[in-house]
């Protein structure tokens, strides 16, 4: 267990205290599903399960966007790269592993793949490298996607091209709602930054409490404290726990530069399956930027390489899919910790900081330490 960067004895600020209390005070059952990377480590890291009440329980859904990216596209990545393009991307991303192998284990059998921190770095590549057909892997959610359209805006060299698996929240979510046994979410703060509060209204119509949060342990005890309130008042709605950096409207510059360049699509999610409107892919106008276009056949004989071996491998032991639906926890899995961890996963799950998994294993095997 990882965990000696912890406190040996945390303490809880004032203000920490009190929500606790409030939190604490209320013996309505509640059972709250996030959304994010960042909350789930904040979560495991400062033990915030262990303080809750029993009537509350938090459980991580599909927040990581590198846990969500599906095998499918992660094997485009590393056919790419095995044709002889120059596949760049995230550093936890070369790591996921696809039907066989993940891009890590192409660049060890000498396939062309390297880390970069944003998609700038791999422009630069292209500009500074004329020989080398660049594809930059763009993973995540509305946080990374307006970076990535304003990129494409600029005149980008011709040898640089976007392997988008780009992901929306909100249907996600809504799909849950359906599917799940939860009574309310905690929506990603960094997610709200960009498209604002109003696109998880829906979810408060069909009678979900919703509160969007930030990322310290106050923020998130505040937005359950806020979910109660709800519950209690027998009035869902969506609460802004963040408003020092969320705005209703969200940040309109970024939406629309993300329009120019991105469309609505229907989007595989790794462990959920194919959620309508829930992708962004690149328009028409910036199809020769479209390394699925631009590769065609490279990136047709992957996909039908795809399902000639779905079901072959054995994945009977990894149950990411029910880890990021909130139908399992980590430690149910008879995988972690012993086949599966940060230095050798075998799941996506278990190789992002952000990944349920790995703070699992990094923090305690109960979801964290204790904060007080």
């Amino acid at each position: 267990m990882e965990n000696g960067n912890l406190p040996s004895k945390p303490l809880v600020p004032e203000f920490e205290k009190k929500l606790l209390e409030r939190i604490r005070s209320s013996k309505i059952p509640l059972r709250i599903m996030h959304v994010c990377g960042t909350h789930e480590r904040t979560i495991a890291k400062y033990g915030l399960r262990s303080v809750l009440p029993e009537n509350i329980e938090v459980i991580s859904g599909p927040g990581c966007p590198v846990c969500v990216t599906p095998e499918e596209d992660v094997n485009v990545a590393i056919a790419l790269a095995k044709s002889g393009a120059t596949v760049v991307t995230f550093g936890d991303m070369m790591r996921v592993p696809g039907s066989a192998e993940s891009l890590l284990d192409a660049k060890s059998e000498g396939a062309d793949v390297r880390m970069v921190y944003s998609i700038d770095d791999a422009i630069a590549l292209a500009e500074k490298k004329p020989g080398l057909e660049v594809v930059f892997f763009g993973i995540g959610f509305e946080t990374t996607v307006p970076a990535n359209a304003a990129a494409l805006l600029r005149n980008t060299p011709e040898n640089f091209s976007l392997l988008a698996s780009q992901k929306q929240t909100p249907p996600a979510i809504e799909l849950l709602a359906r599917d799940a046994d939860v009574d309310a979410f905690i929506a990603p703060g960094h997610v709200a930054t960009i498209i604002g509060t109003k696109p998880f209204e829906p979810l408060a119509e069909k009678g979900f409490p919703v509160v969007v949060s930030g990322f310290e342990p106050g923020d998130i005890l505040l937005g359950i404290n806020l979910l109660q309130m709800q519950v209690e008042e027998g009035s869902p709605r969506v609460d802004n726990g963040y408003p020092r950096a969320v705005k209703p409207e969200g940040n309109q510059i970024a939406l629309k530069i993300m329009d120019k360049v991105f469309e609505t699509s229907d989007s595989e999610w790794r462990g959920i399956g194919r959620i309508e409107n829930s992708g962004l892919a690149l328009r028409r106008e910036f199809e020769e930027k479209n390394a699925a276009k631009k590769y065609e056949d490279v990136y047709a004989s992957a996909l039908e390489d795809v399902r000639k071996k779905t079901g072959r491998k054995d994945k009977k032991r990894c149950i990411c899919a029910a880890i990021l639906t909130g139908k399992a926890k980590p430690s149910q899995c008879p995988n972690f910790g012993k086949d599966c961890t940060p230095k050798s996963p075998a799941g996506p799950c278990m190789v992002s900081q952000e990944g349920m998994c790995y703070n699992w294993f990094r923090y305690s095997r109960e979801g964290g330490s204790r904060l007080a």
